[in-house]
């Protein structure tokens, strides 16, 4: 009898092995988390934009553009509650098409592993500069109807929209701009205090913003340029006059302050003793005087004004058109 109890005892202790190493061998598989990048629409000359990391648990990016590492995210923690995102500050310094990438470490390693972002692309803009008169705030200005992903977001320049003058109700107008300043530099939020569209008929001006329009896929092409837009819905509660559209676009830059240095100066002054003038051999005797004076290394620049008006007697007159009948 105790033998057999033996025997079962040392079966129980075999089979509790076994279940052991069946639950260590179940903990040992590990998830795949996603990170996905989204931004990092850069504009050269314009300081840093956001890349953007999404991921599926909390932990670490490590983000890269051409396969290089950026400087100062290389560890980026994510937020500690969903959606777990980390955000990486990057400058682009040239134009065109970069590959943005990020290996994401997880702070759960036994469960996650790490993983890799699908390659992302974007194009870093460089704002349009065309036009070549400096007098005084040359401007470019067109007119296109907003459709399509241009409707949800201003961003694409092809196929999503077109450059035309007539509209019909209940289409909305993007307004597009894009200059120089008077020291030849693209207007840009640097050295632009203002960029407004006045509408006769609409109560305050329409603000303009600079941004990044590039875009990257195969139906659209591949682009990266920067201008100024801002939209103006018709029909409804907006604008709703049939006829031509009166509009002035109106820049404003900021005025740039002169560039000084104090530099050492030399001059000479009449020698005097007691209040009175010292005379050797009958004249008067000079001394070397010593001094700091400031003076102008680049000359003040003024802010200044430039307007766009079109010529309401050519094409470039933008019109609004009642909805065909039928």
């Amino acid at each position: 009898m105790k033998r057999f109890q033996s025997s079962i005892a040392v079966g129980a202790m075999i089979l509790a092995s076994i279940a052991t190493v069946g639950v260590t061998a179940a903990s040992a598989a590990t998830t795949t988390p996603t990170v996905v990048l989204s931004g990092g629409k850069a504009i050269v000359g314009q300081g840093p934009v956001g890349i953007i990391a999404t991921t599926s648990v909390a932990g670490a990016v490590s983000f890269t553009a051409a396969g290089a590492a950026i400087t100062g995210c290389t560890a980026v923690a994510t937020t500690t509650a969903t959606p777990f995102t980390a955000t990486c500050l990057w400058t682009g310094t040239a134009a065109g098409p970069v590959v943005l990438g990020a290996t994401f470490t997880p702070t759960d390693t036994t469960d996650f592993s790490t993983a890799s972002a699908p390659a992302y692309s974007v194009n870093v803009a460089v704002p349009v500069q065309s036009v070549t008169s400096l007098s005084p705030l040359p401007l470019y200005v067109d007119t296109i109807v907003a459709s399509g992903s241009y409707a949800k977001a201003i961003a694409p320049i092809y196929g999503g929209c077109q450059i035309t003058n007539e509209f019909l109700v209940g289409q909305t107008i993007v307004f597009r701009a894009y200059g120089y300043a008077q020291d030849g530099t693209p207007l840009t939020p640097l050295n632009v205090s203002s960029a407004t569209v006045t509408v006769q008929g609409v109560a305050s001006p329409l603000t303009m913003s600079f941004a990044n329009h590039g875009v990257t896929n195969t139906t659209q092409g591949t682009d990266g340029v920067a201008f100024w837009t801002v939209m103006l819905a018709t029909g409804g509660t907006g604008y709703s006059t049939l006829g031509l559209i009166p509009y002035t676009v109106t820049f404003k830059t900021i005025a740039v302050p002169a560039v000084t240095k104090k530099v050492a100066a030399t001059k000479w002054v009449a020698l005097r003793k007691a209040g009175k003038v010292v005379h050797v051999n009958g004249k008067i005797a000079y001394v070397a005087v010593k001094y700091m004076k400031t003076v102008i290394v680049t000359p003040a620049v003024a802010g200044a004004t430039g307007t766009f008006t079109p010529n309401f007697n050519t094409p470039s007159s933008a019109t609004l058109n009642a909805v065909p009948a039928g």
